[in-house]
């Protein structure tokens, strides 16, 4: 439309009545929406999108810890009389990580499909299946394995809701405007990590909120493990009814999976999930790890008081990354992403334990926090390149205006919506394969073997994205 409303309360005649305003309220489906019109997104569109945001984030900070809730869980499952060996630990934190991965992959076609309001409601509300399972079948130290893996494979939908949320989110907002929507979206959403490790030691110790009977240590100090799963059901209830009542479907994102399958063709969409492995894959599998890590490179160094602080580190400089992405550029922040990581990387290794040196638990953990930071900028930076992508791409030699130009512009926008999701769950396995990795070789080898990957990663972006006249400056 060429006539864009205003504020119902300050506009009248026909620019406001060009659209109905009731359409933009709390709860209702949106057929028209102009992002791009600076008219329109000053009156309208911010407003609807800001809140579209606010609600998907607590959602998705929630369905993180879902996620991650066995990275914690199952290191208290032996001192409560649980006879599962160390390999049996590794798969229950392990086996969300693959669930999360394969089901983000599905859950980037489904959201489109969908709406984000109906998305959003349904999928938080599911996750309360897996907890209330998780919840009961803790407290039973008799639990056949078999079970519990079911119930780390069910947690692990949690993970999908990221593929989903940051598809349906990135349709709302223009494109100078993504790279620190979906930062936020992502990076507030990302610290269910951190809030997981950090608050699960703590709520297990509260007997006045636990349902069910203690379970006791060998010492006899009673802990109700069932807390860290029941302690998020009443969340999970309340997000869910926020976002059926108070976001939005846009009809215009509506697209079948006919249509968003099209990305396999494209060559970027590869390149950018290769990218975002090395950054969102690094974040979500050092965070698997570092507890770990811990434990058997410094035994003496508490998991609870310092595991949580490199996720949340990674978590909040997503936003930094796709603010930044916003002024400088994604593929420059991406390439300065790469190059901190693997700078860091070194610095780890440096401070390891090796042959008779006890290493520098202070020194590794820095260096840590540092990679931390840095994927985390780059989970930011790569977000913010997609869209730009696939813009320039579709957008090319077309006058803006014209049929042609807008058709172009709703293909680029459905394309990189689908591709922001599909990256990301591909992504998600670093989940898993990054503390099998650990786990399976020598420590400073891995480290190296990461340093690699994130040289191929620079060139990547540098080549095709950021040198003067690469093909798809982002």
């Amino acid at each position: 439309m060429s006539s864009v409303a205003q504020d119902s309360r300050t506009t009248s005649g026909p620019a406001a009545a060009s659209y109905d305003m009731g359409q933009y309220g709390p709860g209702r489906p949106i057929t028209d929406w102009e992002p791009e019109n600076e008219l329109f997104w000053r009156s309208i569109g911010h407003r609807v999108a800001a809140r579209n945001l606010w609600i998907a984030v607590p959602a998705l900070l929630v369905a993180f810890v879902v996620w991650q809730v066995w990275s914690v869980t199952a290191t208290g499952l032996k001192d409560v009389g649980f006879a599962f060996s160390t390999s049996q630990l590794f798969w229950l934190t392990a086996v969300p990580g693959l669930t999360g991965g394969t089901a983000r992959i599905l859950y980037t076609f489904l959201g489109p499909m969908i709406g984000q309001r109906r998305f959003t409601a349904l999928s938080t509300l599911v996750l309360v299946v897996p907890l209330i399972w998780l919840g009961i079948a803790i407290q039973d130290p008799s639990t056949p394995y078999g079970v519990m893996i079911a119930i780390a494979a069910l947690c692990g939908i949690g993970g999908a809701n990221f593929a989903s949320s940051l598809t349906n989110i990135g349709f709302f907002f223009p494109k100078a405007r993504k790279g620190g929507a979906t930062g936020i979206n992502g990076g507030l959403g990302n610290l269910g990590v951190s809030a997981v490790q950090l608050l699960t030691p703590i709520v297990i110790t509260w007997s006045t909120i636990a349902i069910g009977s203690a379970q006791h240590k060998a010492d006899g100090t009673p802990v109700h493990l069932q807390n860290a799963a029941f302690v998020w059901v009443p969340v999970l209830l309340v997000l869910a009814a926020v976002a059926w009542f108070g976001q939005n479907d846009l009809k215009v994102a509506s697209t079948p999976f006919s249509r968003q399958k099209i990305i396999f063709r494209r060559k970027h969409n590869w390149l950018m999930t290769w990218l975002y492995v090395g950054t969102f894959g690094s974040f979500i599998g050092f965070a698997a790890a570092l507890p770990m890590l811990i434990k058997t490179t410094f035994p003496d160094y508490s998991i609870a008081t310092y595991a949580w602080t490199g996720p949340a580190v990674g978590a909040l400089a997503r936003w930094a990354g796709g603010w930044i992405a916003d002024k400088w550029g994604g593929a420059r922040v991406t390439v300065l992403s790469f190059v901190g990581m693997s700078g860091s990387l070194v610095g780890v290794i440096t401070f390891l334990p090796s042959g008779g040196d006890g290493g520098s638990f202070y020194g590794f953990l820095l260096c840590f926090l540092a990679a931390f930071f840095f994927s985390g900028i780059g989970n930011g930076s790569t977000f913010r390149q997609i869209p730009v992508i696939f813009r320039g791409t579709h957008l090319k030699g077309l006058a803006e205006g014209t049929p042609e130009y807008a058709r172009a512009l709703k293909q680029a926008e459905m394309e990189s919506g689908a591709v922001t999701g599909f990256t990301s769950g591909i992504a998600a396995y670093g989940f898993f394969f990054i503390p099998a990795l650990l786990g399976s070789v020598a420590v400073t080898s891995a480290m190296w073997g990461f340093i690699g990957f994130y040289v191929s990663c620079t060139v990547v972006t540098w080549w095709f994205y950021a040198r003067k006249g690469a093909e798809a400056p982002s």
